[in-house]
This record gives C-alpha cells, structure tokens and sequence, in this order.
C-alpha cells in the first residue's frame, strides 16, 4: 500500500462528497439544530428552577412548558432528516466509489489480475469500501454539527462571564480534538495492519475454496485449517487492539468530562463569591456544560474509528491512483487487420525474462502454429499481441503499425482471443456465449455453438440454450467450458484469432470437428493456434517452436 498521510487520506475522501455538497449542508444544519434543541431542555429546565425561586428571568413559566415539548418534537424531526440524509449521502458516495473502483480495475487490466492478490481486490472491493460508509454517514457531519454546537454553547456560557465560556472551549477542544489525536498516536498503522490482514485472510480463503479438491484428495485439511485459524487469531488481536483503545478512548473522555464539568462548578462558585455573576451565571452555565457533551463525545471515538476508515481509504485510492501498464488508445486512423508480427520482442515480468529477442510473422489468411513447452513464453506473446501488456524492448505489430498506436476498439474488433481457461458468468449458455457479440441473434449463437461442436450437447439439456450455468461454470466440464470459449470465438468473428490450447480438453472426435471448422474459418482469418498437441498442428500452414523465450 502507498505510504499517505492520514489527513491526506481524509481530504481525498472528503473531495467525493462534492456532488452531495448541498445534502451535506442540509444534514449538518438538521444536526446541528437537533442537537441544540436537546442540549437546551436541561437549560429551560433550569430556568423553571429559577422561576420556582422567585428570580426574574429571560422566559416565563408559561413559555418554558410550551417550548419544552416544542423542543422535543423539533429534535425528533431534524434527527431523523440527519440520518436520513446521511445515510442518502453515503450510500450515493459507495455507488459513486465502487463504479469508480470498478473503472479503475478496467483500465489496470487484465495486467492487475495477472498477480495473486486476487482474494485482496475481493476484500477490497467488499469490505473496505462498505467500511467507508460509517465515515460519509457517522463522521463528516457530526465533525462540523460538533463545532458549529459547541461554538453556540461557548458563546451562550461566556454569556454570564468570559472566563466560563473560556472553560468551556477548553473542554470541548480537549475531548473533541485532544483526545482522538493522542489516542489516534497511540493506535499507530494498527488500521492499516487490520486492513492489510484481512485482505490476506480473504485471499488464503479463496486461495482454499478453489483448491478444495486438492486439499481433501491429500488430507491436508489440517494443516489448512491450523493455517486458518492462524491468521484468524492475528487478525482477532490485531482488532483485540482497537478495541482495548476505544475502551481507553471512552474512559478517558468520561473522566476528562467529570474534570471540565468539576472545574466549571468550581469557577461558576468563586465567582459568584466575589460577585461577578449572580445565582443564574452558577446554575445555568454548569446545566449548560453538563448536557452539551454530546456532539464533542462522538468525536472522542475518532481516534480508534477513523483508523479502519483511513486504511480502508487508502486502499481504495492505490486503486484509483494506480498507474495502468497499459494505456487504452483512441484518435488514431482505423486499422483493418493485414496481417501481424512479433519483431526482436523481449519482455519481462516481474524481474524474470519471459521472451527475448522474438520475432515470428503472422500472414493473412494463414494458419501459424506455436509449439514449445510450458513456460516458454507462448502464451505471454499472445498478450502484448492483444496489447494486454507493452513489450521491453522490439515492436508487436498489427497491420505493418506498432499496437501501441492502434485504437483499442480496432484492436479488440480484430482480435478473437481464447485463454486456456475460460471464464463462465452465472448466466444461461446463450448469455455465455453472447458476450462475445452482444447483437447476435439466436442463429448466429447456435452456428457459432456448431462450429465448437457444443450444439448437440446443449440440445441434451432440460432449457437447451436457456439452461443457466453454475458460478464460475462449476455444472460444465473442462470440455465444455472450453467449447463455450472457441463458440465465443467464432461468434466474434475477428479476421485475427489466438487461440491458446483450444483442443487440451477435448477427446479426438472434439478435436477433429472443431480443427475442420477452424480450417474452414480460416480461408479469409490469420489464426494463431498455440498447443502441445501434434495432432493440433495438423492443420496449420506453418509452425513455429519457442523455447526459453526465444524461436528455435
């Protein structure tokens, strides 16, 4: 994670709310109005004391009884418009970041996902923005509704003497500022270790769904789940951590509260000994300071709260701050494919050489085989020519032009590409398959499903093309999975197709209708078929070996 600093952290977070600058206005003065009608019922009740004494007063008995329900009511409603409001702004500003998130992960892939952290980017995506919602719903507002309150309580205690409202400011700024610093000081990166942990947990729970089968197959549940409870037990005291400080937090600011409110008892006394204030400036700036803790307490809890709020923000923001590998190009001249090449191509990734000096040419309306073994780099080359990733050193191009000044949309409009894993979404198989071509009618669906010799298998089934799929395809074999990939291929239709390991799933009689129809495909494609399989090579015009990154 990027070192920032806290404060920068929170003003970032604090520039989203821009477009809800209005609701925000709205939520603070409905707070701030409710907070001070609750805070001046003790004061009216103090007032009624003062009548029952015989003293003159700035109010009535008649009109404290009236305002004292009036005061009631009013708050009912503001704190109701408050939350409402709030919780509107954060559930807005969540929709806002995930699209944002979202955004951001389009333009870092697919070289984002190449790493392991995919379980982090889950967390990411799921927890750490969700745990921004107690910062734009419980804590901008109640941080300006705390100052704007407690500056009207100020000003009313130093109404009676200065240096009662000067009290008063002291206490307000030292559970309200003083006490979350310290505690926030004391805390430390205990936030960003939360956060880091959590995101490992869910990436070793991912990592353990996948692999269940591997798992129970060499009883190594034990060990995975010790492993488990491992990190669980870290994470719990890493929290365990948090916890004990908001129960600091909270003690220290009740204490500091009975001081302030001890002290201004002290000071309203002597005061009135010497003659500065009357009975009135004693009994109602000491009511007043005792009920207008509440906006000031909220904030005391910052310190602990703020820090899962600032990790988690600061998470979201790499994301957003990344740099892509790859930029998307647009205002360039259309391409039409015309053949492509891999010319003197070195590329690395993470510190290891995957190619060097590659060069292999891929003519129109050919079929070019890449053989080698894994790990050679086949599939590596398949990506910088779909300009997934940008070469070290040499140029991939595509019509006699470096990729690298191709419009993405011309790219991805000329280019089918197989991975050897394909990707199911829970959805029907048409849905599946449709992808690929979002217009495509049913025929072209089905044609495209013939070609992959997968119609009659989807015939079989009890909604034929309707038939939904499990997550992740977990209802359809390898084979199937694959099939659905090389339909999503034909569907495309793009006169340039890579295809890596099309055929590693599939029994011969697969492999022989769906190699005929490539063939067949091919009379006006550029294919570029990647296998381990001879028996795949048989019907390419031209064969290429890679080893150790380079054409041998």
């Amino acid at each position: 994670m990027k070192k920032r600093s806290k404060i920068g952290v929170l003003f970032r977070l604090m520039g989203l709310i821009k477009p809800l600058t209005g609701y925000m206005c709205l939520s603070v003065a409905c707070g701030t109005f409710a907070y001070l009608a609750v805070q001046f019922i003790p004061i009216l009740g103090g007032y009624a004391i003062l009548v029952g004494m015989g003293q003159k007063t700035l109010l009535s008995l008649k009109t404290i009884f009236v305002l004292l329900p009036l005061l009631a009511l009013v708050r009912s409603i503001l704190r109701y418009v408050e939350q409402k409001t709030n919780h509107y702004i954060a559930f807005t500003l969540l929709a806002i970041i995930r699209d944002k998130v979202f955004q951001a992960l389009r333009r870092l892939c697919p070289a984002k996902l190449e790493g392991k952290d995919k379980g982090n980017l889950i967390s990411l995506i799921t927890s750490d923005v969700e745990l921004l919602e107690v910062f734009y719903a419980h804590t901008i507002s109640p941080i300006f509704i705390a100052f704007l309150v407690e500056m009207v309580m100020v000003i009313y205690i130093g109404s009676f003497h200065i240096l009662q409202g000067l009290l008063a400011l002291a206490a307000f700024l030292t559970i309200g500022i003083a006490v979350p610093v310290i505690i926030s000081h004391i805390s430390g990166n205990t936030g960003d270790e939360i956060r880091k942990q959590a995101g490992e947990l869910a990436a070793f729970i991912l990592e353990n769904i996948r692999g269940l089968d591997e798992t129970i197959q060499y009883q190594d549940g034990e060990h995975r789940l010790e492993e488990l409870r491992s990190r669980t037990d870290e994470l719990a005291k890493e929290q365990g951590k948090l916890s004990a400080l908001t129960g600091v937090s909270c003690a220290i600011s009740n204490s500091i509260i009975l001081v302030f409110d001890l002290l201004m008892l002290i000071l309203s006394l002597y005061l009135y000994s010497i003659g500065r204030v009357n009975f009135q400036g004693v009994l109602l700036p000491v009511l007043s300071l005792l009920s207008s803790y509440g906006p000031v307490a909220a904030l005391a809890g910052l310190g602990t709260t703020l820090q899962n709020t600032i990790a988690s923000g600061g998470r979201v923001l790499d994301i957003l701050d990344e740099t892509p590998k790859v930029f998307d190009v647009a205002g360039e001249p259309e391409t039409d494919f015309a053949g492509a090449a891999c010319s003197n191509v070195g590329f690395s990734y993470g510190g290891e050489t995957v190619l060097q000096d590659l060069s292999i040419s891929f003519p129109q309306d050919k079929i070019v085989g890449v053989i080698g073994r894994s790990g050679s780099g086949k599939s590596t080359m398949l990506k910088l020519l779909m300009r997934f990733w940008s070469t070290d050193s040499g140029e991939v191009s595509i019509s006699g032009k470096n990729v690298n000044v191709v419009n993405t949309a011309d790219l991805r409009r000329m280019e089918s590409y197989m991975t050897q894993d394909t990707d199911i979404f829970q959805d029907t198989i048409a849905n599946n398959i449709r992808i690929a071509k979002l217009e495509a009618t049913d025929e072209e669906v089905v044609e495209a499903c013939k070609k992959a010799s997968l119609h009659e298998f989807i015939m079989t089934l009890p909604e034929g093309y309707n038939t939904t799929v499990g997550e992740l395809g977990d209802t359809l074999s390898g084979g199937e999975r694959q099939r659905i990939g090389l339909a999503r291929t034909f569907l495309h239709n793009a006169p340039f197709i890579l295809l890596d390991e099309p055929t590693s799933n599939l029994d011969s009689l697969n492999e022989a209708v769906i190699l005929k129809s490539l063939k067949d495909t091919a009379k006006d494609k550029t294919v570029v078929l990647v296998s381990h399989r001879k028996s795949t090579m048989r019907i390419t015009d031209e064969t290429w070996s890679v080893e150790n990154g380079r054409v041998s």
